[in-house]
């Protein structure tokens, strides 16, 4: 029967933790002169990666990456949330950061393991039971956002969503709380149907909540403003005027989700292996301020927060700290001491990124 392989396949991918299975086409993906037009106006800040030859290219014609591919198999998966998704807390809150706790907050995604150590294990796991029903190997490529493909592009012509405003892929039924990964077979297989509606309507939450206005009208963003970007990409200093948006996010962010009302559905279960990991989600910025190079190791061991390295985390949680305490009066009054003091002694590290944002905290919260 026409379809049965393909269904066995999405099966077994389920039956492996794979929220979403679609199958689409190498065909050049439909957004690559947006991606073009992106980079040539530089929004993609330092990430020069991303316009680098082959890559480049591959990006915009995926049998680059595997000559003889016919076939390309999209695969989502869940990770935990942020918030109840059947009571949001309010959009002033996730705006300006009011609610303060002394505590950050470091995007859902990165709470547990890193992804880019899981899902090749399973992607490779599906491969071999294509193999296994065929009785032959088949050519491959996997990837989960570690190679040169325009990942959103194939899932939504796969039929797992659209691209929202605010750039994630959405599902109807999971929302965007998604990790995508993708398999890349010389194989034929049948395609499914594009997911072709725009179900964002009239909605700009995400648009107008993002702390600093990175979100575009087009459905792309100035990652050189985007809070994770910042927070992750950006190995350097934080511009001047950007810190005090970034509130207290010290690693990614997740606001223009949060704010999405796709994401306002039933719990579910998610893949165990991102479930969160003790004292992550929410850090205490006093004590994160403290680590040291062997602590900050062996904290984030298998986490994706290992990707800004100790000296880009601590940067981001020293101007954490200088923006709740500057606009947190009451818990100055119980920690001003503590975190002057972890303040103070982060101005002495090692690492001049450190020490100049920690400086920039201290005079923040001294002017108060």
């Amino acid at each position: 029967m026409p379809g049965t392989f393909e269904q066995s396949i999405k099966i077994e991918a389920n039956r492996l933790g794979f929220s979403l299975a679609g199958i689409t086409t190498p065909d050049p993906p439909p957004h690559g002169p947006v991606y073009e037009n992106w980079l040539a106006l530089g929004r993609h800040g330092e990430m020069m990666y991303l316009a680098k030859e082959p890559a480049r290219s591959c990006r915009l014609d995926p049998r680059l990456l595997l000559p003889d591919c016919r076939s390309i198999l999209v695969l989502g998966v869940r990770h935990p949330t942020p918030h109840p998704h059947t009571n949001p807390p309010p959009l002033l809150e996730y705006k300006t950061g009011e609610g303060r706790t002394g505590a950050g907050r470091i995007a859902a995604y990165a709470w547990g393991r890193d992804y880019h150590l899981v899902l090749p294990e399973y992607l490779l796991a599906l491969v071999a039971f294509i193999e296994a029903c065929l009785g032959h190997a088949v050519p491959s490529r996997v990837y989960t956002d570690t190679g040169p493909i325009l990942e959103r592009d194939l899932a939504q012509r796969a039929g797992l969503g659209w691209i929202g405003k605010n750039t994630c892929l959405i599902n109807p039924r999971l929302g965007s709380y998604l990790l995508l990964a993708e398999i890349l077979l010389s194989l034929d297989l049948s395609p499914d149907t594009p997911f072709a509606m725009d179900r964002c309507g009239t909605c700009t939450r995400c648009i107008d909540t993002c702390p600093t206005g990175a979100i575009l009208p087009n459905r792309t963003l100035d990652a050189r403003r985007c809070v994770s970007y910042l927070t992750i990409e950006l190995k350097g200093e934080i511009p001047l005027d950007l810190r005090p948006s970034l509130g207290d996010w010290v690693f990614g962010c997740d606001v223009c989700q949060v704010v999405c009302p796709w994401n306002r559905i039933d719990p579910l279960e998610d893949h165990l292996a991102f479930m969160p990991h003790p004292g992550v989600p929410s850090p205490d910025l006093i004590a994160e301020l403290t680590l040291s190079p062997q602590e900050f190791n062996r904290k984030f061991k298998d986490s994706p927060i290992r990707r800004a390295k100790r000296r880009g985390y601590l940067r981001n949680v020293a101007v954490a700290l200088g923006n709740t305490l500057a606009q947190a009066p009451e818990i100055l009054k119980t920690s001003g001491a503590q975190a002057l003091a972890a303040l103070e002694h982060a101005t002495q590290d090692s690492e001049p990124l450190i020490r100049e944002h920690a400086t920039w905290a201290f005079k923040k919260i001294n002017r108060g």
